[in-house]
């Protein structure tokens, strides 16, 4: 039955790539498609999940692979999960593929590509700017790595893509996977 196997969308790029912004708007569509769907944001799980974590890349692989396991998890049992954290590590964001795919569920990795200076000049919580002012060691993309994924199930690049031609974009991968069911256009009847 269309819409019954778990997968996991894998949001992964730069701080303000977009990452929560398209969850935001992506889940309600999924949630319009009949499909039951959790989130899994990377701030919330370290609040909750991952307390007490720093930024090493130990405790970075670490809080990703929780990530990964909850998201497993859900998925195993029928869920859509969103995550939406940073992931830097490509290392580590395979591990968590293997985790999901060989329990049976489909991982759909989504890269925002995102550059960048635009992904700096989004940023609300001036992260960057301490960052740069060496006030925020091991920040992703300006003195710690970000690498970015090999092969993708989708590269968007959201200062280029309007979020709803993204979200579109993701839709018809999930219908292409057969995890969401098509629904015919408005006015195709």
């Amino acid at each position: 039955m269309t819409g019954a196997q778990g997968f996991v969308v894998w949001f992964t790029g730069l701080s303000g790539a977009g990452k929560s912004t398209l969850t935001a708007a992506l889940v309600p569509e999924l949630i319009r498609r009949g499909r039951r769907v959790e989130v899994l944001d990377g701030d919330e799980v370290r609040l909750h999940l991952s307390k007490g974590l720093g930024f090493s890349r130990e405790d970075r692989d670490t809080n990703i692979l929780r990530i990964g396991y909850v998201a497993n998890l859900l998925a195993r049992n029928g869920v859509g999960v969103v995550t939406a954290a940073i992931s830097p590590y490509r290392e580590t964001r395979d591990a968590v593929r293997a985790m999901v795919e060989r329990d049976g569920s489909a991982f759909i990795e989504v890269h925002l590509s995102t550059p960048l200076e635009v992904c700096e000049a989004r940023d609300v919580k001036g992260l960057y700017a301490e960052a740069r002012a060496g006030r925020r060691p091991g920040f992703t993309g300006i003195d710690d790595p970000y690498e970015p994924p090999l092969n993708p199930e989708l590269r968007l690049d959201t200062s280029e893509t309007p979020i709803k031609a993204c979200v579109a974009e993701i839709v018809a991968k999930l219908e292409q996977l057969g995890l969401l069911p098509a629904i015919a256009a408005e006015g195709a009847r």
